[in-house]
């Protein structure tokens, strides 16, 4: 696999793990993060041998959500921009949702907005007690539309509702009870479960489990690819409203936002 800039694939035996690689920037997005990520797991996907795979961030963080940079460039993308970067994200999200081989995300630090989406479309999530959660881009006028069409159906509409239309970011022990996240590990035991997960879905049949994960792709995708097509314009369309301008400029300017009715 060629060499990427934004992230590190490490192939160990019959399993490979994906590292997001921006710790100094606490592993946000950028299109190029996005779209070296659609690649690796693309490339994966038809690597025979290996049958597991591991979505992890490099430093204290997961994935922090957007880039700073990445949000300057907002504020001067047209419509048709606006939809190209979310068709973009979005087809990445179900690129993992939809991948055939089991993702396990591991959480140690924040994984929010963008990041915590990441995290929601793998197989399985182990946390640690440092992990928090969340999708707080309302506080800043932006819309969570791409990860509603999961979070819904993995936490309840209930739950959906409450963490969208807060914003609230969920300590690790939350998240476990809201049913976000698998299993809660503390951090000296991390790295023994994981290896423990690896080796029990190791021992499945890899067509087994390739075709548990199709079964729900069968219920689910149809209907989630459209939803991610129509939320996808939903998105573009709001990023050029005033209150999605005045998000970004008073989030950027580190001030209290001047929403208007």
């Amino acid at each position: 696999m060629s060499a990427f800039q934004t992230i590190i694939v490490k192939k160990q035996d019959n399993f490979a793990e994906i590292v997001l690689n921006r710790p100094e920037k606490r592993n946000a997005l950028n299109k190029q993060m996005v779209d070296e990520l659609s690649a690796a797991f693309k490339s994966l996907k038809t690597e025979d041998r290996i049958r597991v795979v591991v979505l992890k961030g490099e430093g204290k963080a997961f994935c922090s959500g957007a880039d700073l940079a990445y949000l300057k460039e907002l504020r001067n993308f047209d419509y048709q921009k606006n939809l190209e970067d979310s068709l973009n994200l979005g087809n990445l999200f179900l690129k993992i949702y939809a991948f055939p081989k089991p993702i396990i995300a591991i959480v140690q630090g924040p994984a929010l907005a963008g990041g915590c989406g990441l995290a929601s479309v793998c197989d399985l999530i182990l946390a640690t007690p440092n992990a928090i959660f969340g999708y707080p881009e309302v506080k800043i006028g932006f819309v969570a539309a791409l990860v509603s069409a999961f979070l819904i159906r993995q936490i309840g509409e209930r739950k959906a509702r409450e963490l969208l239309l807060t914003g609230k970011i969920l300590n690790a022990q939350q998240a476990f009870n809201y049913g976000l996240i698998n299993e809660l590990v503390q951090e000296p035991e991390l790295e023994i479960k994981l290896k423990e997960t690896i080796k029990d879905l190791m021992a499945n049949g890899p067509q087994a489990m390739a075709t548990t994960k199709q079964l729900f792709l069968d219920f689910t995708y149809q209907e989630i690819f459209s939803e991610i097509k129509k939320l996808s314009k939903v998105n573009a369309k709001f990023r050029s409203s005033p209150e999605f301008l005045e998000g970004i400029n008073s989030f950027l300017e580190k001030r209290t936002p001047n929403w208007r009715s």
